[in-house]
């Protein structure tokens, strides 16, 4: 959320950030709702001073026996309480107002994030790995003997489109890899593993962003939870309400944890394989900082996610997301893109953001500073560390062999008890 003082003092630069996002200007509609809210406050206020000294006059009166003055001012209090009530009442649905148009607009880009549209607006900031020439035409994931036990026919069979069923090969693959990127973050990037829940409570799903202008993006059960469409969610949530010392920042979690997203406006993208699924897994990596050290930390982040790619031997490169292309929660973000030899083309395989103080605010998150001071908001980060589905896909691709077998990633071996590869027939070996 946004801080209406901030749009007080500079709205020109307010709707300026927001025109990089392609967005028309808002700052007018704020202004004017946030000034009738202060204006009926500023009266209400006014208003019950002047009852306060009449109650004290009427008193005055009756003591004394004026009892026309006395009525006089009692009529005066009845009034002016009646006055006050209704404009309380004005200025608290001015005021949730102003909060729900607040917690519609997306956050602001950071000066160094590249103007644009669109994906094709993005700039490379990093390349690594140089793709396998293949002496034979690669295939997709979904296409190759050795990912047999990758059965999407029972899936729709159990739950529709857009589902996956893993057995054997494909089920061990896929935990050992979100083993190894565990590992990985807690024991050399310093990460705190946590478990967390899956359903949330709305004002958790409000807290980071998702509500209220993403529903549709989300899953919602009967009774008002909702399935987590990123751990994000929870792990940032956990200071939600709270004034932590500034001595225990920055916080860095990861969480490997089911996710569940509508893929809505998604007809028709990537309908065959595992690419975009309604139920995934994913290791996600969150850090709350200090404001000075949210660009520190963001390249931190970013590296981390790298390592993981670089340990698993796949090519990738690094994209900074132009202004039109970030989602509505980052002040920044990078794109890690895997290559796909199956499609010939780099693909999203994690967003590392960071989001300045814009969650905070709509979680009313705070450290109190060591030296001293008003509490300060925090900032969040987060990002993919790695998707696992997606991670599956680049380890089966990039290690496909002619004869339909796949070579795995030495990293994984001892995850797989020795295995280094997968046969045709769909096994390790």
């Amino acid at each position: 959320m946004h801080d209406i003082r901030a749009i007080r003092e500079n709205p020109a630069a307010f709707d300026a950030a927001l025109s990089r996002r392609g967005l028309s200007p808002m700052s007018e509609k704020v202004l004017s709702l946030d000034e009738y809210r202060r204006d009926r406050i500023e009266e209400a206020e006014t208003t019950q001073s002047y009852l306060n000294r009449a109650s004290k006059e009427a008193g005055a009166a009756k003591a004394r026996g004026d009892e026309a003055e006395f009525q006089q001012k009692r009529d005066f209090v009845a009034a002016s309480k009646e006055r006050v009530s209704r404009l309380t009442e004005e200025a608290k649905a001015a005021d949730a107002k102003l909060r729900d148009l607040l917690l519609q607009i997306p956050n602001l880009p950071y000066a160094d994030v590249p103007d644009g549209k669109d994906e094709a607006d993005n700039i490379e900031i990093n390349r690594w790995g140089t793709p396998r020439d293949f002496a034979f035409q690669p295939r997709e994931h979904y296409d190759l003997p050795a990912a047999r036990g990758m059965d999407f026919g029972t899936a729709a069979k159990l739950a529709g489109s857009r589902f996956v069923v893993l057995t054997g090969a494909m089920a061990r693959l896929h935990r050992a890899l979100a083993q190894f990127m565990l590992d990985l973050h807690i024991e050399e990037h310093g990460l705190s593993e946590t478990w967390t829940p899956v359903l949330v409570k709305p004002e958790m799903m409000l807290g980071t962003g998702q509500l209220p202008k993403f529903a549709e993006d989300s899953f919602e059960t009967t009774n008002g939870w909702w399935l987590v469409p990123t751990a994000e969610v929870t792990l940032t949530n956990i200071v939600n309400g709270e004034l932590v010392e500034e001595a225990t920042l920055p916080r860095r979690y990861v969480a490997h944890t089911q996710c569940f997203r509508s893929e809505a406006g998604s007809a028709g993208r990537d309908t065959s394989g595992m690419l975009r699924q309604h139920q995934f897994e994913k290791v996600e990596m969150v850090s709350v900082t200090r404001p000075e050290e949210s660009d520190a930390e963001h390249r931190r982040m970013t590296r981390c996610a790298e390592t993981v790619l670089e340990r698993l031997g796949l090519p990738y490169r690094t994209v900074v997301l132009c202004a039109g292309d970030m989602g509505a929660g980052a002040r920044r973000t990078h794109d890690l893109e895997v290559w796909l030899p199956g499609q010939n083309r780099y693909r999203e395989i994690s967003s590392v953001s960071t989001c300045g103080d814009y969650q905070a605010r709509r979680m009313n998150a705070r450290y109190r500073p060591s030296a001293g001071g008003k509490p300060e908001f925090v900032h969040t980060l987060n990002g993919s560390g790695l998707a696992v589905g997606r991670t599956l896909i680049a380890v089966l691709e990039n290690g496909q062999e002619e004869d339909g077998s796949v070579t795995l990633p030495e990293v994984l071996h001892p995850y797989l008890r020795g295995a280094t590869r997968i046969t045709s027939e769909g096994t390790l070996a």
